[in-house]
């Protein structure tokens, strides 16, 4: 069938998408309403999402509490929580729902037919048809609920995205960006927040929340998209008999209004939450924004993003040098935000003060006049365009299907105009058009007009506040005690009652009928086999270089490994130094802005990190590799080679002015990421104290690096000769080619290209010594937990099988989808309120359970002490190993991009992982039993008994338990 039979529908437009070789579809479904945009091309990896405008009227979070809510079950598969059976049990390589300011979507990926249909059913049902109407319990389980144990309890509250959003709220960056939007659209939806405030989530009924979704969640308010290699016509064609046909258009109107433009710009000052511990000074973020026409303008929504690199984001960039050199902020960051109707430009100094503030809108001001007056640096735009055009070109989004990105992408346009869901999938021509504008003072006006001349802008300050955090929770605490006075001994025994009514409900199991609703594939169409290894063994000038044989479309990806085993302990967080700096200061060619737009005209991207490598085998020895990772079209590659001796031999460690500005920087950015990645942090942390991986990652991009990094900060003018000392010895001892290994992803003809360019830049580094004996680490056992300003904590708990004698198994894969999404799912996340929790098992033996944005400390230790007893009693009949198996089949089998191809393979080939072996753990997987996972319960009962535990969040929380730690540290 082809889609210009299909009845249904009527093709609005169709377009041939030259720029992602594609043919792009615009459809209507004639009776319902709906819209409907397809992507048809050879990629296997199928995308399907249906989304909805929703824009909130208030800030009680109903968006994000339906998105959460309408996955718990619907008509056709009325089992409890269908997203987690089908996590379980799917091969999906996509699985989730996002609330934005003004939609909600629904995406599903697969690269499995069968799987891809089951999963697009299941989210059909899930979003017209939704139990949220059976059953209020899911409402207050995902949404809010007061919770009373016994008469003589506190009233709390608690409910996953009430706890999710205190997350959020516990984030300077988070309320900043909400507070932005609140100033320049305060007329429409974009001053609310659709995720909901922790202290309006509780002002939402259950029938408002009913409400909006009967009136959103209609195909006439609908936006359909499909993207692959599939059967349009009858994916569409089963669409309407099923779903859509048994809808009639209404009339609905959920457009979002211009907001009209300001007379005068605003200016607004807000509070935000540091701990009590914490200074006042140099904690204030000062912001300059500006709404720039409309996201409808395809040559603004490319150029803006081009203005932002060359004007704040770049290093060296002369916005950014010129806040900085005049003290104001640590860290200059800029943003254009393009998923709004009205697009955002912001320029952002944080760990500024509020005194700064006049002084920071001059330097902007000033600047941007000079920028006008005699230009913009032409090096800094062609860098800032030809970057964008290699990641458009390059499509690698990572672990997220490239059609899902696209599809997001779609919506920029398409939620404000039916017609136009491909306008920013076709861009070539506008990198041209912007590459001829380089000279002509295009950019200048752009300026001119938006940034200086606009009055639709926003200064937006947001100060800290010690003990706000304190404050809330006592008017809260207040607010619930007032609450329960107000009720009747009836309406507390019923309040008990509704509680404990909750929790059965929670620890009720779905009837294996509901479940077996739930579609899903069998064993059998699993593949077999694992995917290949390639790791062919070459020498260039007589250095080791491993080639992965991977077709890359003219693209070299080049990883430079320096063994650096033998860095003494005590210097192994000035390696998270090097790489913070190197790529980031003058080298004897360039100046550090010259040398940023070198490496963006030349290549796609040039970046310093630390590659650590565990062994299969726990006595084995670790590999660490100090990593220069380049990515480049082939005939940029001498010039690539050219820029990457220039960092690596001539870098400047003399520069006092701008070391201090990268550690200030770092740290900045490293304090932000302590709470936004807090289940990583924690659960690395407390693996440190006896894993020398986990000790290697700490040391050079967690807490301890952190407090290596503030103490240089903070002690700069003291340290800073020793410093300089310490990173001119590590270069001297690192770049040296008796220390490389070079891993080279593309194939035949392009490493043959390669090899000649790649030998004479080599041979420009000097030789070295190799790495002599391996570091000596000293590991010390502790539980510790470290403080912040955040409403909630990240809990971890780990410990290490072998240390036990217990060796590991392709089992404990499946363990981690049990654990995740059974065990620890219903207790951490159903019952307790957390956002989140995750599990993992390495080969070493090293193991973590850890939770994120979690209301509850102790509770949740003692959750993961009752895993084992959980495994002992763990009951899991054909089917529902079948499910457990694919859906760890599904994490196993992610399609990876080339540079993901050849990264599993070098990955392999460091950890001495044959493909025998990886065969072995997927034999283990496919064959399981119910028996298997039994036999695990020892295995963690052993890691439970000596462990480790890190805690990070909320101060009050973790001194009510000081007992259980032997160090609390404020962050």
């Amino acid at each position: 069938m082809q889609l210009s039979e299909l009845k249904a529908y009527e093709i609005l437009k169709t377009e041939n998408l030259t720029d992602i070789q594609s043919t792009g579809y615009i459809l209507r479904h004639k009776k319902s309403g709906a819209r409907v945009a397809v992507i048809s091309n050879t990629d296997e990896n199928k995308v399907f999402y249906i989304g909805f405008r929703t824009p909130p009227e208030d800030e009680t979070g109903v968006p994000h509490i339906i998105e959460h809510t309408v996955l718990c079950g619907s008509q056709k598969f009325p089992v409890k929580d269908p997203f987690v059976e089908l996590v379980k049990g799917s091969l999906n390589t996509f699985l989730n729902a996002m609330t934005y300011p003004d939609k909600t979507i629904y995406p599903v990926a697969s690269c499995n037919d069968k799987d891809f249909q089951n999963l697009v059913d299941v989210y059909m049902d899930a979003v017209f048809n939704p139990n949220i109407y059976k059953h209020e319990e899911i409402f207050k389980q995902e949404g809010w609920h007061y919770e009373l144990e016994s008469k003589d309890a506190l009233v709390t509250i608690n409910g996953v995205v009430y706890n999710e959003m205190k997350g959020a709220y516990s984030s300077p960056d988070e309320i900043l960006q909400q507070e932005i939007y609140r100033a320049l659209y305060p007329d429409n939806t974009y001053s609310k927040n659709s995720g909901g405030n922790p202290e309006h989530i509780p002002d939402l009924t259950y029938e408002e929340y009913l409400n909006f979704h009967r009136r959103y969640y209609h195909p006439v308010n609908s936006y359909i998209y499909l993207y692959g290699d599939m059967d349009m016509a009858e994916k569409l064609d089963w669409m309407d008999k099923e779903y859509l046909s048994r809808y009639d258009r209404i009339e609905l109107d959920s457009t979002i209004p211009l907001q009209k433009a300001f007379d005068e710009k605003v200016d607004v000052t807000t509070k935000y939450p540091i701990s009590a511990g914490e200074s006042e000074e140099n904690k204030t973020y000062l912001s300059y924004n500006v709404s720039v026409a409309n996201v409808l303008d395809r040559k603004l929504y490319q150029a803006f993003d081009i203005l932002d690199y060359a004007l704040v984001s770049a290093p060296g960039a002369p916005l950014k040098k010129a806040l900085i050199d005049a003290g104001i902020g640590k860290d200059i960051s800029g943003g254009f935000d393009s998923g709004s109707l009205q697009p955002v430009f912001s320029i952002v100094a944080k760990n500024a003060n509020a005194s700064e503030k006049e002084q920071f809108l001059e330097i902007i001001q000033k600047t941007l006049k000079d920028l006008v007056k005699n230009g913009i640096n032409r090096e800094a735009l062609l860098a800032g365009i030809n970057s964008s055009e290699f990641r458009f070109r390059e499509a690698d989004f990572g672990q997220f299907p490239k059609g899902l990105l696209y599809g997001i992408q779609c919506l920029d346009s398409w939620l404000f105009e039916d017609m136009e869901p491909f306008m920013h999938l076709q861009c070539l021509d506008t990198f041209r058009f912007l590459k001829e504008q380089v000279d002509t003072g295009y950019f200048e006006n752009l300026i001119e007009e938006y940034l200086l001349n606009n009055k639709h802008a926003a200064i937006v300050t947001i100060v800290p506040e010690k003990g706000l955090n304190a404050k809330m929770d006592q008017k809260l605490e207040e607010k619930l005690a007032e609450y329960k006075n107000s009720l009747s001994d009836e309406e507390i025994d019923q309040l008990i009652e509704d509680t404990k009514h909750l929790k059965e409900y929670q620890e009720e199991p779905s009837p294996k009928e509901e479940l077996e609703k739930i579609p899903m594939l069998s064993r059998e169409d699993m593949r077999k086999e694992i995917l290949p290894l390639s790791n062919i063994e070459k020498q260039i000038s007589g250095i080791k270089t491993i080639c992965h044989d991977v077709a890359t479309n003219g693209i070299d990806y080049l990883t430079l490994m320096y063994d650096v085993s033998d860095i003494p302990a005590e210097d192994i967080p000035y390696l998270g130094v090097l790489k913070a700096l190197l790529g980031y200061v003058d080298t004897k060619t360039y100046t550090y802005a010259d040398l940023a737009n070198a490496i963006n005209i030349y290549s796609g991207g040039i970046n310093c990190g630390m590659g650590i490598y565990p062994n299969g085998e726990k006595e084995a020895t670790l590999q660490v590799k100090f990593e220069v990772r380049i990515k480049t079209l082939e005939s940029s590659l001498k010039e690539t080679m050219s820029i990457v001796n220039e960092i690596l031999l001539s870098s400047n460690m003399n520069d006092e002015k701008r070391l201090y500005e990268i550690l200030a920087q770092s740290k900045a950015r490293l304090q932000q990421s302590l709470s936004s990645a807090g289940h990583s942090v924690s659960s690395m942390r407390a693996l440190a104290g006896f894993s020398e991986y986990a000790y290697y990652l700490d040391a050079t991009n967690g807490i301890t690096y952190y407090e290596t990094v503030k103490d240089l900060e903070e002690h700069f003018d003291e340290k800073k000769q020793t410093l300089i000392a310490k990173l001119k010895q590590l270069i001297d001892q690192i770049f040296g080619t008796e220390r490389l290994l070079i891993s080279f992803t593309g194939d035949q003809a392009a490493f043959e290209y390669a090899e000649p360019i790649l030998k004479e830049a080599l041979q420009k580094q000097p030789a070295g010594k190799k790495a002599h004996e391996a570091a000596r680490i000293s590991l010390a056992r502790s539980n510790e937990a470290f403080t912040d300003a955040s409403q909630i904590q990240y809990v971890a708990k780990v410990g290490n099988f072998a240390d036990h004698g217990y060796h590991y198994t392709g089992a404990l894969r499946i363990l981690k989808l049990i654990l995740s999404y059974d065990y620890l799912w219903i207790n951490v996340r159903v019952k307790g309120g957390a956002y989140g929790c995750m599990s993992g098992f390495f080969r070493s033996g090293e193991t973590y359970f850890v939770s994120y944005r979690d209301p509850n400390l102790l509770k949740t230790l003692e959750i993961y002490d009752g895993i084992p007893k959980y495994l002992r009693e763990f009951q899991a009949d054909e089917r529902d190993m079948t499910k457990y198996i694919i859906g760890t089949f599904s994490s196993m089998d992610t399609p990876l991009y080339p540079e993901g191809k050849g990264a599993r393979s070098m990955n392999a080939y460091l950890q001495n992982l044959t493909e025998e072996m990886l065969q072995k753990d997927r034999d283990e997987v496919r064959n399981a039993t119910a028996e298997d996972i039994r036999a695990l319960a020892d295995m963690i009962q052993s890691v439970l008994q000596d462990p480790s535990i890190c805690v990070i969040g909320n101060e009050d929380a973790i001194q009510k338990e000081a007992q259980l730690f032997d160090k609390v540290t404020s962050l």
